[in-house]
């Protein structure tokens, strides 16, 4: 595939396990920008090596190292990844030739994200397509500033992709429960910063609903004990912030 003129960004942080099969799946694009936090092992060598463009910067909230990236693209049209991710063929060309029809009405395309645990595909529960918003042009988005689950704001209209991000950020469950461990300690430090109100009796039901809407609505069931376990985790994604929550507060008001 000849140059495409793109800006591909990719947050990292000791990820020379992860870079090459990245920065290998975007070989095409004009402009790779890799942003390091602080990385001790061989990400900034592997990423020039493959001719990145490195930038140096301490991850502190994940909205506002994000819009960071954005910025420094030189590019019309900017691709967002995570070390962890790679482009499927497929997406690499429909990229291709979105961006040589120029469609002036579109804003930001949506991106269906191919979620994987060690090597088997999460099929269900609300893991696929779960297109996200990861392309889109220059100036045209941002994130809200805050340190977990950022809203998205895109200045236009946006239309969903076909092609895969395959994204292979969970080497097993114990992976996975260590990253749920951060988010929801992360999610209830956000809940006490808006001074949001949230009650036991309202943090069970969310669990509830969600282990309900995901194994049953979202299909959780026709994965089998995977489909189940990730259903499972939804539903305690809640309980577990609000414990979390609970203490914070408890702490807050005996200070």
């Amino acid at each position: 595939m000849n140059s495409v003129p793109i800006t591909v960004v990719i947050i990292a942080k000791n990820e020379e396990r992860n870079l090459p099969d990245c920065l290998r799946s975007i070989s095409w694009a004009k402009e790779i920008i890799v942003v390091d936090g602080g990385s001790k092992d061989k990400t900034v060598e592997i990423a020039r090596s493959y001719g990145a463009k490195v930038l140096h910067r301490e991850m502190d909230i994940e909205g506002r190292h994000r819009n960071f990236a954005y910025a420094q693209a030189t590019q019309d049209w900017i691709l967002s990844l995570d070390a962890d991710e790679r482009v499927s063929p497929e997406l690499a060309s429909e990229i291709a030739t979105v961006i040589k029809e120029n469609d002036p009405g579109i804003a930001g395309y949506a991106i269906p994200i191919k979620t994987f645990i060690g090597n088997r595909w999460i099929k269900a529960a609300g893991y696929y397509p779960a297109r996200k918003l990861r392309m889109h042009r220059r100036g045209k988005f941002r994130y809200e500033e805050t340190g977990v689950h950022p809203r998205a704001f895109l200045e236009g209209k946006e239309r969903p992709l076909r092609g895969d991000i395959l994204h292979y950020g969970l080497r097993d469950f114990a992976h996975f429960i260590e990253k749920l461990n951060n988010q929801t300690t992360l999610e209830a430090q956000k809940w006490i910063q808006d001074g949001r109100r949230i009650t036991w009796f309202k943090a069970i039901y969310k669990s509830w609903d969600r282990f309900l809407r995901n194994y049953i609505g979202k299909k959780g069931y026709s994965d089998g004990f995977l489909g189940f376990m990730m259903s499972v985790f939804h539903g305690l994604y809640q309980l577990f912030s609000y414990a979390k929550y609970a203490e914070l507060k408890r702490e807050k008001n005996q200070n």
